[in-house]
This record gives C-alpha cells, structure tokens and sequence, in this order.
C-alpha cells in the first residue's frame, strides 16, 4: 500500500524501477559517498537484489519509490533499514538533483517518518549522512533530528575529509515537533 505526502506517493519498488535506481545510485552527486568510487553499481546487481527479497511478516526493510503525486515522475528513493520492532529504525533517501530544494525530500522524509512513529511504533530514527553533504544535514534537522555522533575525517569526497555523522530522532522529539499527532504510545499520557 502506498504512502502518500503532500506532494508525493511512497510507492514499492517495481523491476521497471531498477534502471532509474541505478543510474541515482552511480551518480557522485546524489549518491554524496566515496567508499565506492568510481560506482560500478549495474542493473544486474539492482535486479537481483529485487528478485531475491523474500516475502516476510517480520520485514526488517522497506524501500519505497518517490514519485510525484500529480505526475506520477520519478523522483527518487527512500527506504528504512535495520528495523527493530518497536525500538528502532535507520532511513536514507536519495533525491534527483533536478528535484532538489523543490521540497519533496522534506515531504518525502516527512511520510516516512509518520508511518515509522505512528504505524510502527518506532523509538528512535537513525540517518547517515556526512558534514559535507549539508543538503542532508539541513533536511534531517528540518525534520527535528539532531546530530548525535561522528567519525572525524572518515569520508574522503572530491580531495576534501568529512566526518561520517549520525543523525536522530527520539520518538518524543517527533512528536513534540508535530503536536497535531498524538502519540497513542505514550508512556506520559
């Protein structure tokens, strides 16, 4: 079942997907990672990593395409990974540079966010990013994360070091930043 934002739809994957996925994930610029360069990431690799995900009940992922909700365009990728039920999550999301500073990353990681808080239950919200990927850090602390660790000089990036940052949101934080929303799980009600 889709997720649906202001101006965007979180749909699943589909294997007509996989070229769009590919060409995101070997672009220096949205991809905004070094440990692989240059990326050699293929369609190969991309389909069989969709043909090989096995049906679960206790699905410790979700990769969902962007799309705009009006157009139906592809606009990117957003998933959640190392689920653990009821405690915790980590997202990434990767935007295509001619949607960037359009707003629908923030719509994007906003959708992801509610269904992780209110459908999941999550305690914690995790993202990876860099100190030289500022779009990433501005739209996480958009959202209400905070910066909660580095590795100092871990990312070597176009002849420049970067600290690796963690980036979190505790689940009162969320809600304190949407008080429109009501925390059915709260241990303070």
């Amino acid at each position: 079942m889709p997720l649906e934002g202001e101006n965007v739809i979180l749909r699943e994957e589909k294997e007509e997907d996989l070229d769009l996925l590919v060409e995101l994930r070997n672009n220096l610029d949205t991809q905004a990672w070094s440990q692989r360069l240059p990326p050699d990431y293929t369609l190969p690799m991309y389909r069989q990593r969709f043909l090989e995900r096995k049906f679960s009940f206790f699905r410790t992922d979700g990769r969902f395409i962007i799309t705009h909700k009006s157009s139906e365009e592809f606009i990117g990728t957003i998933s959640y990974y190392d689920f653990q039920p009821r405690f915790s999550a980590t997202i990434g999301i990767v935007i295509k540079k001619e949607f960037w500073g359009t707003g629908v990353a923030f719509d994007a990681q906003e959708t992801l966010l509610k269904f992780l808080f209110l459908e999941l239950g999550i305690r914690v919200v995790r993202i990876w990013t860099q100190s030289g990927n500022e779009r990433a850090v501005k739209l996480a602390q958009k959202s209400g994360f905070r910066i909660s660790g580095k590795i100092r000089n871990a990312i070597f990036l176009k002849g420049e070091f970067f600290d690796n940052l963690i980036v979190d949101l505790l689940r009162e934080e969320y809600f304190t930043f949407h008080p429109e929303l009501k925390d059915n799980l709260s241990l303070l009600d």
